[in-house]
């Protein structure tokens, strides 16, 4: 039994004057940096490695260093009463600095409960999910940030728009936050809005039954807020437990209390009308043509109605701008038909988001041969799902799948990408190395290639473009 909204006694990051990030240089622990630099509190912090992006945060004013030693941390920042200190799993345990942060007295917490922090001081509206939460997300902060109401966002990936997965306003009171299922991350948040996507099950290697997977989503909606609200995809095998005085919607792309009617597709254009509780906005154009996006534009803009921020034009033309999060239907190519390349980089890595992302692809070019280069992620989701993989691959005309990427996991005996591949039914599919990648594709005649993970295969298609070229 999940317990029911409480409030979380839990420290404020703003009665600190200084925080201190152990693991400093990662792409979410910048975004808080930011965050806590822009309400005029002191940061500083530690990271093993310097890159391009802890040197932006230096000239920021995040005083950052790369020595594992106490004579890196300032002065100010040894004292517990004042000092905050947030970090990252990644950083070993026998960090100098973390060590002795552990033995002063010092309060100590993840990312996940700082952002908890964030929403419990706004109006948090928190997106969930196996699958789409990274563009929902990113899309209502687009329209708010486009709007009157503007927000302060923490995305899950880049958003091209802004070249930033952090959006900054000093008026706000709105948060808009992805929320991370993967080790119950997401538990640490007080949404005012929550969102979930999708609930497919995913990340058994942690939750160990599809029933375990639920039931965390359900924990996730006692959370939030008693005069909040939760905002469902249709047909979801979850059985919300939020408070009574939460107001349930629903949506999809045909039916809920929030949905698309008179969609249009051609000429890679694809124009839909939103509709409503006591309205609807006409011919919206999405800025990322593809037949999934117009689920998640129906979730974006009911998230906006549902916190009384919907202001029809201008949420329209947000939609229609929306340029899309990095490796999310990203363009990589995109020659003149009948005859030129196209390359779209998804980072679909679970089955149903890729069956999704090739289906997307099909309606966009249905009468052109798609080759979809997969990497699996994880040998625990290629164990549980290879069946589902190849079921959905096999949707391709062709296939070209990689070695695994393991990410934080050991080798599981028996796991590896060939599991997938003995189980699709394509007569054209072939199993390469990641290396062999771009000469393996620059000597095939591919019209339209997706190429789907969550690894580093993204990493190859620059060369690859450049290849082609030549």
């Amino acid at each position: 039994m999940t317990t029911q909204y409480k409030q979380a006694n839990q420290p404020n990051a703003m009665q600190y004057n200084n925080i201190y990030f152990v693991g400093a240089g990662g792409i979410g622990m910048a975004a808080l940096e930011r965050y806590y630099l822009s309400r005029g509190l002191n940061v500083a912090g530690y990271d093993r490695t310097p890159s391009a992006l802890t040197a932006k945060l230096a000239e920021e004013g995040v005083q950052i260093s790369y020595d594992d030693s106490m004579d890196a941390v300032p002065e100010a920042f040894r004292n517990p009463a004042d000092t905050l200190v947030i970090y990252t799993p990644a950083v070993p345990a026998s960090n100098t600095p973390l060590t002795f942060f552990h033995s002063g007295g010092f309060n100590i917490i993840k990312r996940a409960a700082a952002l908890g922090m964030i929403t419990r001081g706004s109006k948090a509206i928190c997106f969930a999910g196996t699958h789409g939460k990274t563009t929902t997300s990113s899309m209502c902060a687009h329209i708010l940030h486009c709007g009157h109401a503007g927000c302060n966002a923490f995305l899950g990936g880049i958003l091209r728009n802004y070249s930033s997965n952090l959006l900054l306003s000093a008026t706000s009171p709105y948060s808009v936050v992805e929320a991370d299922e993967y080790d119950r991350s997401f538990h640490q948040l007080t949404p005012y809005i929550a969102v979930i996507t999708a609930t497919d099950p995913d990340h058994l290697d942690i939750y160990g039954t599809e029933e375990a997977y639920l039931e965390s989503f359900a924990h996730f909606t006692t959370l939030i807020r008693p005069d909040g609200k939760l905002l469902l995809h249709t047909g979801l095998k979850l059985v919300p437990e939020a408070a009574a005085s939460v107001d349930v919607r629903t949506y999809s792309r045909n039916e809920g209390d929030y949905h698309a009617e008179n969609v249009r597709s051609g000429d890679g254009s694809i124009h839909f009308d939103f509709v409503y509780p006591g309205g609807r906005i006409d011919n919206i154009e999405l800025g990322v043509p593809v037949d999934i996006n117009i689920d998640n534009a129906v979730a974006a803009l009911a998230a906006c109605h549902l916190a009384g921020e919907l202001e029809p034009e201008s949420a329209a033309a947000a939609i229609a701008s929306y340029q899309g999060a990095e490796r999310r239907f990203q363009f990589h190519l995109k020659e003149q038909a009948p005859n030129g390349h196209v390359i779209i980089d998804d980072y679909a890595h679970h089955p149903a988001e890729l069956a999704r992302s090739i289906q997307s692809v099909r309606a966009l070019y249905p009468q052109r041969k798609l080759t979809v280069a997969f990497q699996p992620h994880l040998y625990s989701r290629t164990r549980d799902f290879a069946d589902e993989f190849a079921q959905a691959l096999s949707q391709a005309d062709e296939v070209i799948l990689t070695d695994l990427y393991p990410a934080r996991e050991e080798p599981i005996p028996g796991v590896s990408s060939e599991i997938i591949f003995n189980k699709i039914k394509n007569s054209e599919k072939l199993l390469i190395s990641k290396e062999d990648f771009v000469n393996t594709l620059k000597n095939r005649n591919f019209e339209i290639l997706l190429a789907a993970g969550a690894g580093d295969l993204s990493l190859y298609l620059p060369k690859l473009v450049e290849s082609l070229k030549c």
